[in-house]
Formats: C-alpha cells, sequence, structure tokens
C-alpha cells in the first residue's frame, strides 16, 4: 500500500481484522473475569439469615392436623391442636433421626421406626426415645402463621 492510502483515513483489511480480534479477546475476558468476580465479590447469603419461615394463612389449617416443613434443611412438623393452638416442633426423632408423624386419634408424636411416642409438647413419653424434640417459637401475625428459627 502506498502511504498515500493510510494517510487519507482509509481502513485496511488488517485494520478490520484487529478491530474483530480486540472486541473479541475484550469480550472473552469478560465472560472469563465477569463470573470469578461475581463469584469472589458475592454476599453469601445463608439459609440462617432468614430467622422467619412463613407456613400459610391459618385460617386454612385445619383443628387437629399437621403440615411438615423444613428448617435448615431438616423436618419440622406444624401442628394445630384440638384447641386451635399452635405448635411447631423438630420432626427428627432422637433415637435415630427418623421423621415423626402426627398421629389424631393419641394425639400425640409418633416415630414409626421403633414407635417411639412423644406428647405435643415434644416431651419423649415411651419408647427409645432418649430426649425431648426441639420445639420452635410459633406466632401469628395478619393470619400468616410464622415460625421462628
Amino acid at each position: 500500500m502506498s502511504e498515500s492510502n493510510m494517510d487519507s483515513g482509509k481502513k485496511t483489511r488488517r485494520d478490520f481484522l484487529n478491530y474483530i480480534f480486540s472486541v473479541g479477546l475484550f469480550g472473552w475476558l469478560g465472560s472469563v473475569l465477569y463470573p470469578l468476580y461475581s463469584f469472589v465479590s458475592s454476599s453469601k447469603l445463608k439459609i440462617d439469615d432468614i430467622s422467619y419461615i412463613n407456613l400459610g394463612v391459618n385460617n386454612e389449617m385445619e383443628i387437629n392436623s399437621s403440615k411438615l416443613f423444613k428448617i435448615n434443611k431438616k423436618p419440622a412438623i406444624l401442628i394445630k391442636t384440638k384447641d386451635g393452638e399452635l405448635k411447631a416442633l423438630s420432626a427428627v426423632c432422637t433415637h435415630l433421626q427418623c421423621t415423626v408423624q402426627f398421629n389424631k386419634e393419641e394425639n400425640a408424636l409418633r416415630c414409626p421406626c421403633h414407635f417411639g411416642k412423644y406428647d405435643l409438647s415434644g416431651k419423649n413419653v415411651s419408647g427409645p426415645p432418649p430426649n425431648p424434640l426441639t420445639q420452635y417459637e410459633v406466632f401469628v401475625k395478619n393470619d400468616i402463621i410464622l415460625v421462628r428459627k
């Protein structure tokens, strides 16, 4: 090429290829560095940061019924007693970590593995469970059932 073509502001193939290469390089760097930056600088939201769990509308839960839910990836149970009182307990049996179930007829919690029995306050009544179930605080706000972890 002559000097006159370069001085006149005319773009060459080399200029075009340099531009395409530069855009591709910056695009690639962005696609590699942005996820790394996001990973390093992200605020890690932990399940423990949530202090209340919404378990639905109080009026929709039947009397003398139960509902299983999870707290920190472990099963828990919400019970609405015959009197309409709400109780939340860990659903993990203290014997062999089986999931306990609410028995309406006995008005108690039963472990199906070894027939352990708990009353509605979580106290171990009979069977092999050595300790009571963990209790969680339950309250109703604007007819919404909330359980504190």
